[in-house]
This record gives structure tokens, C-alpha cells and sequence, in this order.
């Protein structure tokens, strides 16, 4: 198993990548690193944190995109920059799974047109952990891939999400709830009316009905489907709760587990390899918790079992 990272990716990049992958090694994995960037700036980097030369090997790059840069421009033009050839990587099976906290806009691209969508997977889709009120852990996607959808996109969000949750966060048999204005079939929009009859169709999923806002922290579904403009509205919600809890120092239980560190990364579901993109300010907690996430897919075979779920 060999993960591959952009090291120049992230405001703190490379240290704290090199930090989290110290930490990372540190649990006694047999996964192998493959670090993409500035050898002059690694090589040093690496032997001061004592992480042994055996675990990794460093793939030179001559190039960056950066954060305001266009994603297809920056792609095309920058084909010696740690992210293409990340991806080149992955789409030619050297290794099994990419990351980057890097531009967001060229992780994506990247991801549908080097990587590819699963045969049948109209739109990849990504989504992100929802820490429920007892305890409990789900999904909520899309978060911002896909501003405006079809039905037939949530649709398939709900079977990427299902799997998602089933294999990744341990949920035996994932409820899943469209997010809409009121609970009662025909409630909402044009999308959330035309959605619903085909989440109660679809045999892949266990759908419960709709789900109001009120209802996202609750643990009243598993895998919350949206489009993403709704998605991303929640997702920025939640972060700045958080934000304002910390800065008025108030930590409970909780509130503790909206940190985003906590669970790395966001997957691009529906493409066939593990793509992972990390939040730009990540740092060596959030860099480990990556190379975990990217770790289990691969282990799981969750993007095999994905693409079995749309053969069929």
C-alpha cells in the first residue's frame, strides 16, 4: 500500500505534512509514503524528525499551483507541479491513493478528468463528517462539488454516502434523510419533490424521508443528501459555531468534536481511485488523519465496492 501526498500543498506545508506523517508511522503501519515536492526542502526535513528512510520515498516536483491560481490553467500549465503529478501517479497505479491540502479547484478537476468518474456515476460527489448531539458520527454531502444538481445526482449521492458510511464509519445499515423544509412527502423544491420518489425507489438504500436543519445534529439519519450550495451553507454554519466557541473559550464534549483535525480530510466519492483534500490550514493532526482515511479506503476496497454497486 502506497499513499502519495502533496508536500507543498497547505498554508503549512511541508513540516507539518512531514509532522503527520511521523505521526502517522509512529502506529506501526505497513503503508509506504510517497512525498511529492521540493527534495531540497524534504530531504532535511524528514531526517530531523527521525522518520526512518525505509517508510517513504520522495518524488521530486519542480512546480506548485497555488491557492488563487485557475485549476484547469494551473493543471495544464504546471504539469511538473506536485498535484499533476500526484494524479499522474494514481491514474498509472503507482500508487493507491492521493492527498492534498492544497488548491481545492485542481484537486477536483483532477479527480473527474485524470482519475475519472465510476463507470455510471454521473457526478463524483463530496461530503463531510456530521458529529451528532449523542455521540454518533455521519455524512453530509454534497458540501460543494455540485452547487446545483439534478435528482438523479442526490440519488446517487445517497448510494456513494451509504457505502460511505457502511464501510468507512462503521454504520451496519446507514438511514439515510433528504434535507428539506418540512418532513411530509412533497414538501420542498423542485429538486427535493423530484428526489424523494427516487430515494424510496432506490434498493442500494435505506431511506427514512426528509430531514429538517433542526434535525442534521440530531443523529436522526446517517447520510444527510443535499445539493451542494445547501451543503456547504451547513458545512460553513457548523465551522463558524466552532469558531466562535473557541475564541469565547468555551469547550465542551461536543462542540470539541466539530474540529476538523479530528477527521482529516474530504473524500471525492464516485471517482475510482481515493482522492483526499485536505483543509488548506491543516496541520500534523489533520495530515495524519488523512493517511488513516486514505489507509481504510484502500483496506476496505470501498471504491471497488462502489463501482459494484453501480455495475449492478
Amino acid at each position: 500500500m502506497n499513499i502519495a501526498l502533496d508536500m507543498m500543498g497547505g498554508d503549512f506545508a511541508p513540516e507539518e505534512l512531514v509532522k503527520g506523517i511521523r505521526d502517522f508511522i509512529s502506529e506501526k503501519t505497513a503503508a509506504k509514503v510517497s512525498l511529492i515536492g521540493d527534495e531540497q526542502q524534504l530531504t532535511p526535513l524528514m531526517t530531523r524528525y527521525d522518520i526512518p528512510s525505509t517508510a517513504y520515498r520522495i518524488i521530486p516536483s519542480t512546480e506548485v499551483i497555488g491557492m488563487n491560481e485557475h485549476p484547469l490553467k494551473a493543471l495544464k500549465g504546471k504539469p511538473n507541479s506536485s498535484i499533476a503529478i500526484g494524479f499522474q501517479l494514481l491514474s498509472e497505479g503507482k500508487v493507491d491513493a492521493f492527498i492534498s491540502a492544497g488548491n481545492t479547484g485542481a484537486m477536483l478537476i483532477g479527480s473527474l478528468y485524470t482519475i475519472k468518474p465510476i463507470e455510471g456515476v454521473q457526478r463524483p460527489t463530496i461530503g463531510t463528517v456530521v458529529p451528532m448531539e449523542n455521540g454518533a458520527t455521519g455524512l453530509l454531502l454534497d458540501v460543494g462539488a455540485n452547487a446545483d444538481c439534478k435528482a438523479e445526482h442526490l440519488n446517487q449521492f445517497a448510494t456513494l454516502g451509504s457505502l460511505y458510511a457502511k464501510y468507512i464509519l462503521g454504520i451496519d445499515s446507514p438511514r439515510v434523510g433528504l434535507i428539506n423544509i418540512g418532513e411530509e412527502e412533497g414538501k420542498g423544491n423542485v429538486l427535493a419533490q423530484a428526489t424523494y420518489p427516487l430515494l424510496k425507489e432506490n434498493n442500494q438504500i435505506r431511506f427514512i424521508g426528509n430531514i429538517e436543519g433542526r434535525d442534521v445534529f440530531l443523529d436522526h439519519a446517517d447520510v444527510l443528501v443535499c445539493e451542494g450550495f445547501t451543503g456547504n451553507v451547513i458545512l460553513k454554519l457548523a465551522e463558524s459555531l466552532h469558531g466562535i466557541m473557541e475564541r469565547q473559550n468555551v469547550h465542551t464534549e461536543y462542540f470539541d468534536r466539530f474540529n476538523f483535525e479530528d477527521y482529516g480530510g474530504t473524500p471525492v466519492l464516485g471517482v475510482n481511485k481515493p482522492v483526499i483534500i485536505g483543509h488548506g490550514i491543516s496541520r500534523a493532526k489533520a495530515y495524519k488523519n488523512m493517511l488513516v482515511l486514505a489507509q481504510k479506503m484502500i483496506s476496505t476496497q470501498l471504491l471497488e465496492k462502489m463501482a459494484a454497486a453501480f455495475k449492478a
